[in-house]
């Protein structure tokens, strides 16, 4: 009988829910349409190529190569152009050194439209925060990468080296090429783990190896979604395979952050610990967070304390595999330039075993020849920004307020208008005269303006150390049978890695 009586209930109570989601669908479908009929009447005045009527640009720039793909639209159409993933989010692609500054030289936000993807690993870290809680935690991280703090470091970086490049002397002996990608990736994060956490002489251990698989899923599975309109609901992103994997993934890293930082908290209960991390050659990031504290005595949440070491480790292990990776090829594919950076290497190292803080300073073709590798790769190829405030561009055209701003740093990189001859690589274009002459937004691998990298004086001294142990131990040289295929994977990468011959160097050759 109470069944009965519950039928006819449940029942209607099904038809209100159902009315119920398709009001809401209907709502949030409107106000999509609204938004997007507002970007595209921002960018009115900004001819661009023919969009497809359902996936945007996204499509072609899949089928053909994103990257080169945009530089060629930067040809067709000066300063900028809409960009659009899909027919609902539309990005003002710029590429103009005049471009860059009217927007990076501000504060603006990230465009929260990308960047909210990234919320559910790293949290809202100093990548992802605006406003006042952005500056606070931007003063309380500034000291983490004072010269002091990093000068013992360059011991750490050289450590990590040397274990990769013992690995690469036994595949060097079979004669065949192989691709280093992994293996520089393996290697920097072994160095970011000893930076940030403490991690001993060991290396990485196991729960280390499934956080490092972790992170690379992780960002190959962000710049999928990024690409696939339909996942950027999360409601429907994370009932999909993919949207499950993604979730997994972040949660093996979160337990890896998170086991790390109560492990030291507790370690800092006890005096005896207390005393072996005074002790320690160095101070690492995870002590000076645990540390900071405002002018008023407040200290990072724990909250914050996992968004700002999951930031730290995704945007300082990946980026800095991206453009050791990238380096190592272009001194294959150079090596005339190849040779004066080992020349030069040789000649600052001396009698000696291993490179010291003021050497790094000293490494002066080296820098030019790592910058130009930036210019060509640069580490992360794409980034966004929402407008706070409107803003006019050199040309007289302007955004309103609220519009979306994609820097394309690949393409600005590649302006012949800035650079002449801009596919060849010349480590001159660096020298100290052609740099003061050059427009200060021209060159941006690390952004630029109040929100640039905070870390980049870190990412430059390991690149250097990294790469003067590469180059002193092994010459470099191409597989022509597998040319690298450059891919955006929030990190530039590539598709097929990058695989290189490597001659290991008889005793004396290095010195």
């Amino acid at each position: 009988m109470v069944p009965a009586l519950l039928s006819p209930i449940l029942s209607r109570l099904g038809l209100w829910a159902s009315g119920l989601i398709l009001v809401l669908g209907f709502l949030k479908l409107s106000c999509l349409l609204l938004r997007r009929q507002k970007l595209a009447r921002a960018m009115d005045s900004f001819p661009g190529p023919p969009t497809h009527w359902l996936f945007g640009h996204a499509l072609e720039m899949q089928q053909t190569g994103s990257l080169d793909k945009v530089v060629s639209w930067a040809h067709q159409f000066p300063y900028a152009h809409p960009l659009w993933f899909g027919q609902l989010l539309g990005f003002l692609n710029i590429y103009e050194p005049d471009y860059a500054k009217a927007v990076y030289s501000r504060g603006d936000p990230k465009a929260p439209d990308v960047y909210n993807f990234f919320l559910q690993w790293i949290g809202k870290g100093l990548l992802v925060l605006e406003g006042s809680k952005w500056f606070q935690h931007r003063k309380l991280l500034t000291p983490g990468f004072h010269y002091d703090v990093l000068k013992p470091y360059v011991a750490v970086f050289a450590d990590s080296t040397r274990v990769m490049l013992d690995k690469w002397e036994e595949k060097a002996r079979e004669g065949k090429s192989f691709d280093i990608f992994c293996d520089v990736g393996r290697m920097a994060l072994d160095s970011l783990m000893k930076c940030t956490f403490g991690r001993g002489e060991s290396g990485l251990d196991d729960r280390d190896s499934s956080y490092y698989l972790a992170v690379r899923d992780l960002t190959l599975l962000m710049q999928q979604r990024l690409e696939s309109f339909q996942y950027h609901n999360d409601f429907i992103y994370w009932l999909t395979p993919h949207g499950r994997r993604f979730l997994q993934a972040c949660q093996v890293a979160h337990n890896h952050t998170d086991q790390v930082i109560r492990e030291r908290k507790a370690a800092l209960q006890d005096e005896k610990e207390q005393k072996k991390i005074q002790n320690r050659r160095h101070l690492d990031f995870l002590d000076i967070l645990l540390c900071a504290q405002d002018e008023n005595g407040v200290k990072l949440s724990d909250a914050d304390l996992r968004a700002e070491v999951d930031t730290f480790m995704f945007e300082g292990h990946d980026t800095t595999t991206s453009g050791i990776s990238w380096f190592l090829y272009c001194m294959a594919l150079y090596p005339e330039h190849q040779r004066r950076c080992r020349e030069e290497a040789c000649e600052i190292l001396g009698d000696r075993d291993s490179f010291q803080w003021d050497d790094l300073g000293k490494m002066t073709y080296l820098t030019m020849c790592i910058k130009e590798s930036f210019r060509l790769y640069p580490p992360v190829p794409q980034v966004y920004r929402q407008l706070s405030k409107p803003v006019s561009f050199v040309d007289g055209r302007c955004l309103p307020a609220g519009s979306l701003i994609s820097l394309h740093i690949y393409a600005l990189h590649r302006n012949s208008t800035v650079w002449p001859d801009p596919e060849v690589f010349d480590p001159l274009r660096f020298s100290p005269e052609n740099v003061a002459g050059r427009h200060p937004f021209a060159f941006m691998p690390f952004s630029a303006g109040p929100r640039n990298c905070i870390g980049q004086q870190f990412a430059l001294n390991e690149m250097k150390v990294v790469t003067a142990l590469c180059l002193l131990r092994f010459e470099f040289s191409l597989d022509p049978t597998r040319p690298p295929i450059k891919t955006t994977q929030l990190v530039l990468r590539s598709k097929n890695g990058i695989h290189l011959h490597l001659k290991p160097l008889g005793p004396g050759s290095g010195k």
